[in-house]
């Protein structure tokens, strides 16, 4: 039921893998794992990461459904083995985490590499199209002046950062909690997609962004710690260029913001796979405060933005399509099932 999702995601991951090895091997960089300095080692950190997910599924539930009584913990958590960890489930957590890691590890390869294979940048070009928008002004000056560079600063800052952890706990609930199997797998594709996409876009379009290669335009900004962020991924960008000994990431590329387009893509999966209203206005929400803060910071042009949301349908319809979703409207899904129902009433018997 579920293979051509599966394919999908393998196929995906096995592209852009050899992607990542390819570039290695030119650029005579070796890959390099983002976050093995403080999460060990990958062979390590993958059963891990499965098995953290198994217990965040049990140990909670188990202990809240026991009200804390001991001697129901084991009944339990077999119960939920039997119902909910069913081959199928383990499947998709299994072959989702191992996919979506060999993604996202492959794309911080490529973009930390990409300095070392294209040196131009179109940052003046996308700078003009920012200032013919804005009839002549800069989006951050001007979003600075609307909304003030101090108590929006702060706030916009944690909503931005607030992307950091929002991936892999996206990723975790999809595959771990979504009752429809298909669902799950609808999320981890688009995921897969919009940061193959993203990784393709970065060289089809090298950019460092304006908050980078016009910092006087955000200097008013209050000291917050996106400000620290920035400073961070700037060092590590010269460290990665000027220093070859250094075993270090260059995690600078502006075009196309994929903040927009994964905190777009996750508030279409909340839309279409959740039923609750207030968590829907959150993410959608999240997403359009997201928007504003990589104009307000500097992190990415309108252009950047335009093209993250482009990335966020293409990715979902993609994944859509891979895991066999219908995309019919409700009202349209109502109308058949009524005409249907009409024409099995009136059908002889």
């Amino acid at each position: 039921m579920y293979r051509r999702a599966q394919i999908t995601l393998v196929a995906n991951a096995v592209l852009i893998g050899i992607a990542a090895i390819v570039v290695s091997v030119v650029t005579g960089k070796p890959l390099i794992d983002p976050e093995g300095s403080f999460l060990g080692p990958t062979w390590m950190r993958l059963p891990l990461l499965l098995m953290a997910a198994l217990a965040l599924d049990l140990v909670p539930r188990t202990l809240w459904d026991s009200k804390f009584k001991p001697t129901l913990w084991r009944s339990i958590a077999a119960h939920r083995l039997r119902t909910h960890w069913n081959r199928e489930r383990l499947t998709l957590v299994a072959l989702g985490v191992v996919c979506f890691y060999i993604v996202y590890v492959s794309y911080r390869n490529l973009k930390s590499a990409l300095p070392a294979l294209i040196e131009a940048q179109y940052d003046h070009e996308l700078h003009l199209i920012d200032n013919a928008l804005f009839f002549g002004h800069e989006p951050g000056a001007a979003l600075q002046a609307a909304l003030g560079t101090h108590v929006a600063a702060w706030f916009l800052s944690y909503i931005y950062l607030w992307f950091l952890p929002l991936v892999p706990i996206a990723v975790t609930c999809w595959l771990v909690w979504s009752k429809n199997l298909s669902f799950g797998y609808w999320f981890v594709c688009a995921q897969a997609f919009a940061w193959t996409l993203g990784t393709i876009s970065y060289y089809a379009l090298p950019t460092v962004g304006p908050g980078i290669q016009y910092v006087q335009v955000y200097q008013p900004l209050a000291h917050t710690p996106t400000t620290d962020l920035m400073n961070s991924l700037v060092n590590a960008r010269h460290n990665a260029l000027w220093d070859a000994q250094a075993n270090a990431a260059q995690t600078v590329a502006g075009f196309a913001s994929l903040h927009v387009a994964i905190t777009l893509l996750t508030a279409l999966m909340v839309q279409y796979t959740v039923a609750n209203r207030w968590l829907q206005i959150v993410f959608w929400v999240n997403c359009a405060c997201t928007c504003v803060a990589t104009l307000y910071f500097g992190w990415h042009y309108v252009s950047d933005d335009v093209a993250g949301v482009m990335i966020a349908l293409t990715s979902f319809y993609l994944g859509g399509i891979a895991s066999k979703q219908q995309f019919r409207r409700k009202g349209f899904a109502k109308r058949e099932a009524a005409r249907a129902q009409r024409e099995a009433e009136i059908a002889p018997v």
